[in-house]
């Protein structure tokens, strides 16, 4: 409609929302400008229809058309007003009606109506430069230019009819160009302003756009992170606890079934102490602590614990592994995530020697060499073929062969590495491999 403004988002996020960001971008210094030349524009309108009908009132005394002509300027004064409240409305996202549809056919009506007036009395001319800005607004360039033209020819003609000489005065001819020429300028200005306004605003959307984009992307690798957490932990410790306890139940419902309680007793007793231990990591693990076994005891004793535990279970099986545990060299405080990672390390692959190897011995062997930290988990068992077997665990659907995959993440993200040595009939080596500089130059 008249001189518009750029609109607010329409979805709500528009420049005034109380603590977006992004404000600064669409309270730039060309949209106050912009707001200042419209709240000018509309009060010099008025301001001169007011003087333009106030003179008509008191020097137009003997025209007896003047009361009509009153009426046309307050028909005027309203028809402006509606279309300048209508545009102000949708800019603001109060109304979903889009009166702009209508400009140009609401400045044919603006326009006819000072024709009209123009023709009755020449204190209405003045009017016409609001006018030209609003016909530079919302017409094409050449078509406003050449309305322009056409109400300055009128002006002229009116304040030439208006001063009864023959010969208009320079003045009557120069001031009504002077000021076309200027309102042309002016709006020329308007216009590049409110375009750079245009732009600054879409450019905000754009930006807010790709915020919420980013927001939704980075909530989405959020959620699949903590998935692939709790489905590490999940197999590290609860799926093999829970694989522990079936079979020394298994075991424990044999012994029963021959009569050996005191041997069903030690191994329910050992159901009972790994059934603890698991219910401590699954609640540590849903707090995104760490493991239990590590908030009091070291990483080597913790290692040590495990190989007892590991044959202390493959016993009450009836199986006869033997695990031991060494170190090699001085050890060195590590941060929580390295100690974890080798901790599960150990877990996840004794759990493979106990279910898979049919091992008789197997050997961990944490060392520490100046630069990196290692861990080697060697079996005495049956190997197997690598490639075959992550083919195989590819293929599957049950959720089994997780292990090493999800031990490849945890080393992966620590910028270490994991060797797998094997062949059939030949045992197995698990190979960790970390390093220690980064963690000695943050001490």
């Amino acid at each position: 409609m008249p001189v518009t403004e750029p609109p607010h988002s329409r979805d709500g996020t528009g420049p005034n929302t109380p603590g977006d960001p992004l404000i600064g971008l669409d309270a730039a210094p060309s949209v106050a400008i912009l707001r200042v030349l419209r709240l000018t524009l509309h009060v010099g309108f008025a301001v001169l229809l007011c003087v333009a009908v106030l003179r008509l009132l008191t020097s137009g005394a003997g025209d007896p058309l003047r009361y009509v002509w009153v009426g046309i300027a307050c028909v005027l004064a309203a028809v402006y007003l509606a279309g300048t409240v209508m545009e102000k409305r949708f800019a603001a996202g109060s109304t979903g009606f889009d009166p702009r549809r209508y400009g140009v056919l609401w400045l044919v009506l603006v326009t006819a109506l000072w024709v009209l007036l123009l023709a009755g009395s020449a204190d209405f001319a003045w009017l016409a430069f609001p006018l030209f800005f609003l016909h530079l607004h919302l017409l094409p360039r050449g078509v406003a230019v050449l309305t322009i033209a056409l109400m300055t020819a009128a002006v002229i003609a009116a304040q030439w009819a208006a001063s009864g000489l023959t010969v208009p005065h320079l003045a009557v001819v120069l001031g009504p160009l002077f000021g076309a020429a200027f309102s042309v300028v002016t709006g020329l200005a308007y216009i590049a302003l409110y375009r750079e306004a245009e732009n600054q605003r879409r450019a905000a959307d754009e930006l807010r756009r790709t915020r919420a984009e980013l927001a939704v992307s980075q909530h989405d690798a959020g959620v699949l992170a903590e998935r692939e957490r709790l489905a590490r932990e999940i197999h590290d410790t609860l799926a093999q606890g829970l694989s522990s306890i079936v079979l020394m139940a298994r075991a424990a419902e044999k012994s029963l079934a021959d009569g050996d309680t005191a041997t069903a007793a030690e191994r329910f007793a050992l159901v009972q102490q790994t059934a603890s231990e698991n219910l401590a990591e699954a609640r540590n693990f849903v707090r995104g602590l760490s493991s239990p076994h590590l908030q009091e005891t070291s990483l080597v004793e913790s290692l040590r614990r495990l190989c007892e535990s590991t044959e202390t279970g493959a016993a009450a099986r009836g199986s006869g592994l033997r695990c031991r545990f060494e170190l090699d060299g001085d050890p060195v405080e590590m941060p929580q995530p390295y100690r974890v990672t080798l901790l599960r390390a150990a877990q996840a692959s004794l759990a493979n020697v106990r279910e898979h190897s049919n091992a008789s011995n197997a050997v961990v062997t944490l060392a520490f060499l100046g630069t990196e930290v290692t861990l080697d988990i060697y079996d005495d068992g049956v190997g197997f073929d690598p490639p075959a077997v992550a083919a195989d665990r590819n293929a599957r659907t049950d959720g089994s062969g997780f292990g090493i995959a999800s031990l490849q993440k945890r080393v992966t993200a620590l910028k270490g590495s994991l060797e797998l040595e094997s062949a059939p009939g030949e045992g197995t080596v698990v190979a960790v491999r970390l390093p220690l500089q980064d963690v000695t130059e943050r001490e």
